[in-house]
């Protein structure tokens, strides 16, 4: 019996390799309110080295977009479809929102699951909590950590008075600083896997976001900015970045880097309010503008993509499908991708015509939108048009919407086709907590 174990164990061991081999694993890690301007790369004061590195190694996308809030942005990922597909086009799942992306939905880790990939989150999720259908654990994660709302406390995991800290689905109580935390557990998830799989693990920190928290050590080191809030969220940039750091040496320990895709991006862009930068680019998170929507993103996979930069257009929603084709997992989705599939251009190096882009937002003076079309952007906002040649003109400058009726014209029509394919029952006006709304005990527990 001990000699069969023995030579099973050997004949396991060049097996596991092969089936490691056979697909990358996929690392996506998602930053939480980073500005265009709050990474080294982009000539920040904020210490990156872990980023630089990473853009040094991998393909910098100089045109990426996320959409202008969180949730839209995290459900966009997930989905490979426009949020406006998925109620949450306008803006995020409050604390008191009874809503999910809807159950008939297929999530990105159901497809790599499916493909026999071990799937893992560890961080903020912020997709629905107010149901056990909307959880991680029901759309394809094995194993989740973290929190189901936005904005919780750093140190207690708080939301509202009400414990938002779990693994797994069950509440959880535990000492340290949030961003530690989430990396610590994504260096967990790590070296625990099964070997002989390849594995899939999402990574969204709450970091930088509200509320500003940051260790006295990081505080100091950012003592010579003035400006308490930048300085507060230069830290717990710097803290993020330290713990990304911490996911890539895992991967090079672990002899592992060369057989893992790495993609870095931001939910949305900086909220310059809390400190953030975006600079030179017009506008904030919460706008369509570039400041909102265009936001640092780096992919690295050594040996299969050619470090440098890519003027490619390329959006959220393009990730499910691109990551699918590149590991050569066959989607699982049953209603249509709105992403493309981008890995061909990406691989090629040649520029791919991806069609055109949407972007929407409820302010408090209405709804904005924009959308992108070979080399024009329309913003519309206040019910004003804006035209832009967006290739040339980053920083939004110069408004030729006046010169350009006809494709100002075109593109409005586009807009109002594209509004037509929002979901009836949207997140509206959402911003306000109901007369008598109280948090639960333990947010996670609290799921029907």
């Amino acid at each position: 019996m001990q000699r069969r174990q023995f030579l099973g164990s050997l004949l396991a061991g060049p097996l596991a390799t092969a089936a490691q081999t056979r697909r990358p694993n996929i690392v996506v890690l998602l930053a939480d309110d980073l500005g265009w301007a709050d990474v080294g790369f982009h000539q920040s004061e904020i210490r990156t080295p872990n980023l630089d590195r990473l853009a040094a190694q991998g393909l910098e996308f100089e045109r990426f977009y996320s959409c202008p809030l969180c949730s839209p942005t995290r459900s966009a990922l997930m989905t490979g479809r426009h949020p406006m597909r998925l109620g949450t086009g306008y803006t995020v799942v409050r604390p008191w929102a009874d809503f999910g992306i809807p159950a008939g939905e297929h999530f990105l880790p159901q497809t790599f699951q499916a493909a026999g990939y071990q799937t893992a989150m560890t961080g903020k999720w912020h997709l629905g909590h107010s149901r056990k259908t909307y959880l991680p654990g029901a759309r394809g994660f094995q194993r989740s950590y973290g929190h189901v709302n936005g904005a919780i406390d750093y140190y207690t995991h708080e939301r509202d008075g009400g414990l938002d800290w779990h693994r797994d689905g069950r509440a959880l109580r535990q000492e340290g600083y949030s961003t530690d935390l989430i990396g610590q557990e994504a260096e967990s998830n790590i070296r625990g896997r099964d070997k002989s799989k390849p594995f899939f693990l999402y990574v969204p920190f709450n970091a930088p976001h509200a509320p500003l928290q940051a260790p006295k050590q990081l505080l100091d080191r950012y003592a010579s900015i003035k400006d308490e809030r930048r300085r507060t969220f230069a830290a717990m940039v710097d803290s993020m970045d330290t713990n990304v750091g911490r996911i890539l040496g895992t991967l090079d320990s672990e002899g592992i880097a060369n057989d893992t895709i790495v993609f870095f991006f931001s939910d949305n862009g900086g909220p310059t309010g809390q400190g953030a930068r975006n600079t030179p680019l017009r506008g904030a998170k919460g706008s369509t503008w570039e400041g909102g929507t265009r936001v640092p993103a780096v992919l690295r996979w050594p040996g299969h993509v050619k470090a440098g930069k890519t003027s490619q257009p390329a959006a959220v929603i393009d990730l499910f499908p691109t990551l699918a084709s590149a590991a050569g997992v066959t989607p699982g989705n049953q209603r249509k991708f709105d992403g493309v599939d981008l890995w061909p251009a990406i691989q090629s190096g040649k520029r791919q015509d991806r069609g055109p882009l949407y972007f929407s937002i409820e302010s408090g003076h209405g709804l904005h939108f924009a959308v992108h079309e070979g080399p024009w952007k329309l913003v519309v906002e206040d019910g004003k048009s804006h035209l832009f040649r967006i290739e040339e003109d980053r920083e939004e400058k110069n408004d030729i919407a006046a010169a350009n009726p006809a494709v100002v014209k075109r593109l409005e029509t586009r807009l109002a086709t594209w509004r037509k394919t929002e979901l009836p029952g949207s997140l509206r006006h959402s911003g306000e907590a109901p007369a008598g709304f109280r948090s639960p005990k333990e947010w996670i527990e609290a799921a029907r």
